[in-house]
């Protein structure tokens, strides 16, 4: 097999409801000839699937890689979850899963009247729980930057013989960092990300920034903007997010896709 595919495929494309752009493309900061183009989709299985005996289908992977090999130029990731499956993790405050709430216009593929319903709770999606998230994803990619990642994670060689560290790691860890602010402090998240702190991520993914130092200086600084905010609870985001009011429309969501009155 020259691809990776496993899930549902027939469930997730017949039910999806929403589908983006994320990864480098929607943040702003690809670099043409170096990143694979990544797409979220969001899908409702069928009524066997979750009140039958048919077995809930919650993702559905497609890769035009074979498994095990990494993603380059010109390839395509599509990670598709089931609507119960995507809102545990956007509730929860994956910063991935965030972004088909943010993403602008040009970023979406499908977007059906739920789908557009979704996107709308985007405000009660929103927590300080999501912020804690945005600063543990950033010290997952500093551990790796920094060569102290227990899991085996795949290392790029070719970016650290030319720039002297692995530059995307960097590169994420400081966009988590400023997005994680943008949260914490203005309860959103802009997509694109905005022009300054877009140049300032691009400046360290094109190698412009040749010093580590500078780039781990820059990112603790961020963080402790947000890990102030959060001490002194000078953020207008609620600590946790609105589940009755998600959990109600997703239910609702449901019976209308199904017929159910």
């Amino acid at each position: 097999m020259n691809h990776t595919e496993y899930g549902d495929r027939d469930a997730a494309l017949r039910g999806e409801i929403l589908r983006t752009v994320v990864g480098s493309g929607v943040h702003g900061i690809a670099i043409a000839g170096t990143d694979d183009h990544d797409e979220m989709g969001v899908y409702i299985e069928p009524p066997v699937n979750v009140v039958g005996l048919g077995g809930s289908t919650q993702h559905y992977v497609f890769r035009t890689q074979p498994e095990g090999a990494r993603s380059g130029p010109g390839d395509t990731d599509l990670v598709s979850y089931s609507l119960h499956k995507y809102l545990r993790l956007a509730t929860k405050g994956n910063p991935t899963a965030l972004l088909p709430l943010y993403a602008p216009a040009e970023a979406i593929i499908t977007v059906t009247e739920l789908g557009a319903e979704l996107r709308a709770l985007a405000p009660k999606v929103l927590s300080r729980d999501a912020v804690h998230r945005f600063l543990g994803y950033l010290a997952a990619q500093r551990q790796r930057l920094l060569g102290h990642s227990k899991g085996k994670v795949p290392s790029r060689p070719e970016l650290v013989a030319r720039f002297g560290y692995d530059v995307k790691y960097a590169s994420h860890a400081l966009r988590l960092a400023y997005q994680g602010l943008e949260v914490a402090r203005d309860a959103r998240l802009t997509l694109p990300m905005p022009a300054v702190e877009r140049e300032r991520v691009l400046a360290v993914k094109r190698g412009d920034v040749s010093r580590l130092d500078n780039v781990l200086a820059e990112i603790a600084g961020v963080q402790g903007q947000v890990e102030d905010l959060l001490a002194s609870g000078k953020t207008p985001l609620p600590e946790v997010p609105d589940v009755p009011a998600i959990s109600d429309w997703a239910v609702g969501a449901h019976r209308r896709y199904w017929g159910w009155r």
